[in-house]
């Protein structure tokens, strides 16, 4: 599984130019997508009427099979939005059914349109850090790393299933599987051996051509 850091998220959030209409849209639409762990198609589909704007803040999500969720917003990501918002008048009350999102001909933005940005600041990003940024990022990436961070911080399976509009919290459960791997490898990494076992030698099943052969036909 792909997933950014938080290094990395901020990396990538500090790319698009404030200074300029698109850049607006553009920091607001990909820090939504990572904040709300929302799906591509589900960033497609907001409008302005999605979004309220009264404490506690939330975002009504779209989900597969038409399956509606609230999404709690935090407030620097409500800051983003009335930036981005404000500057392109949909808080205006007969702008709250357009797209939230849209493309230069005022249509909703497509799933090619958030790749290429996703892929313009990625490329930015990495080549101020390569380290940070992997190569193969996507939109889903995002939502990847929204719930691998939740996971980090100790949010519990059951809550992050809700949050990502999961059916079954099986489905979540990757998440903790992978966070588990990369954890083992760490620990594998610092881990300074102390007696004679620890010392390296090979496997004893790398001697087994037999069975080295029955793995590899898997």
């Amino acid at each position: 599984m792909t997933y950014l850091t938080l290094d990395g998220i901020k990396l990538l959030l500090k790319q698009p130019d404030q200074s300029t209409p698109k850049g607006k849209r553009n920091l607001a639409m990909l820090s939504l997508m990572y904040d709300t762990g929302a799906r591509v198609q589900e960033i497609i589909d907001l409008m302005p009427s999605s979004i309220n704007f009264n404490k506690p803040y939330t975002i009504r999500i779209t989900g597969k099979g038409n399956k509606k969720r609230i999404v709690p917003l935090m407030e620097n990501q409500v800051e983003i939005l009335k930036d981005y918002m404000k500057c392109n008048r949909l808080l205006e009350s007969y702008a709250s059914k357009y797209p939230l999102f849209s493309n230069t001909r005022m249509e909703k933005i497509s799933r090619m349109g958030i790749t290429v940005i996703l892929k313009k600041y990625a490329d930015m990003a990495r080549s101020e850090n390569p380290t940070l940024i992997s190569s193969n990022i996507t939109p889903h990436v995002l939502r990847h790393s929204k719930a691998m961070h939740l996971l980090q911080a100790g949010v519990n399976l059951v809550y992050i299933r809700d949050f990502l509009g999961h059916t079954a919290v099986s489905t979540t459960e990757i998440y903790a599987r992978a966070d588990s791997k990369f954890k083992r490898e760490a620990l594998e990494k610092a881990y300074i051996g102390i007696s004679k076992s620890d010392q390296k030698t090979d496997a004893l099943w790398l001697k087994d051509g037999e069975l080295l052969e029955w793995l590899k036909s898997f």
